[in-house]
């Protein structure tokens, strides 16, 4: 009985250093400069890098609502004509519509009729101005001629600020003033320099005040609405950069959602596009981004091809005198053909970027180098 477990300890221990791996031995290759080339093993550096990708992820580009302006008519009408078509750029203040308004006609009258108002008022306060100076009128007359002017004035400044709510300008307003030349013709304006981004009514037909005509947006800044699946949060913070490599753009996370999406288990990430890259892209549009953050310890680029993977770790291999020091490292991060790594590495080692599959093999005494 004796011999017999003798035997089973000598047959395990025999198994064992038969299939055991040289991971736990050794850790360096030696072998010929020439069964390098053999091996199709290709030497290159690490590359340097300050930036990690943290995931891929898809977006849309949107406007920022402080961005988008709608412009309404200001009063009851018939638009004549429109003059903007979806797409075209226009500046602040020119002329996207004419209305045919006859409200419009009611408003110069009422402002007419108060500028004449005060042109009479404005005589009888020159004249008791100058009778009170001569000592001809009592105070209290020339104090209801001063408060009867000031209520003149007013009433023509409140009726200009109607006809300037209506879409009449300055230079309008003051033409009216001086030929008495009234007109139903309104032009509707726009409040700022951008896009027009959608059309909101047609020509020929009869709106109401407020009635929205156009939508226009400026575009000199966009967002990127990133999809973050939520289990991927913790690894993203606001201020990290998103690239799209097509076209060529880069953002800024500044949001982060406060709610998951309860259909699809995301979270909104908000990226702020820089205004000189805001050019490239299109409102609607739906890209793929990569997140990426900045490292604060050393990492660096290596081809995947560069790395070997054995009982779930990664491994590189840096060229020696004698063949290649087999060292560990670290994923942190994966960019289509590249990934990027860190260990104890000083950036300055050569290392097989090409072979690593052969390499290994020689490495746990699959092959030889023969």
């Amino acid at each position: 009985m004796k011999m017999y477990k003798l035997l089973r300890v000598l047959s395990y221990l025999a198994w064992a250093t038969l299939f055991s791996t040289p991971v736990l031995a050794k850790n360096s290759i030696e072998i010929s400069k020439e069964n390098i080339a053999n091996l199709g093993v290709r030497l290159g550096k690490l590359e340097s890098v300050e930036q990690i990708p943290v995931l891929s992820a898809p977006a849309k580009v949107v406007v920022p609502p402080t961005q988008e302006y709608v412009v309404s008519a200001a009063q009851f009408g018939v638009i004549e004509q429109l003059n903007a078509a979806v797409g075209d750029k226009v500046a602040k203040g020119q002329v996207l519509a004419q209305l045919n308004s006859p409200d419009l006609l009611t408003l110069q009258r009422e402002y007419l009729k108060a500028v004449s108002a005060l042109q009479l008022s404005s005589a009888t306060f020159q004249r008791d101005k100058k009778l009170l100076e001569e000592g001809v009128i009592a105070d209290r007359r020339w104090e209801e001629t001063r408060i009867q002017q000031n209520s003149f004035a007013s009433e023509v400044n409140e009726q200009r600020q109607l006809l300037e709510i209506a879409g009449m300008t300055s230079s309008e307003i003051n033409s009216l003033a001086k030929t008495h030349r009234l007109t139903r013709q309104l032009n509707v304006r726009a409040p700022i320099a951008g896009v027009v981004m959608e059309r909101l009514a047609v020509a020929g037909t009869r709106i109401d005040m407020m009635a929205p005509l156009y939508r226009i947006a400026n575009l000199d800044q966009l967002w990127l609405e990133i999809a973050i699946p939520q289990e991927r949060l913790t690894d993203i913070k606001t201020g990290d950069r998103v690239v799209i490599d097509n076209p060529k753009v880069s953002a800024k996370i500044s949001l982060l959602g406060a709610s998951v999406n309860p259909e699809n288990q995301t979270i909104l990430a908000r990226a702020v596009v820089e205004k000189q890259a805001a050019e490239q892209l299109r409102p609607g549009q739906r890209l793929n981004t990569r997140i990426i953050k900045a490292s604060d310890k050393a990492v660096f680029k290596v081809p995947n091809t560069a790395i070997a993977q054995n009982a779930g770790k990664a491994f590189i291999f840096i060229r020696q005198p004698q063949g290649f020091l087999v060292t560990a490292i670290i994923v942190v991060g994966k960019q289509e053909a590249e990934s990027i790594i860190s260990g104890e590495l000083n950036g300055h080692e050569e290392i097989a970027v090409n072979g690593a599959v052969a390499l290994k093999a020689n490495w746990l005494g699959l092959g030889s180098e023969e």
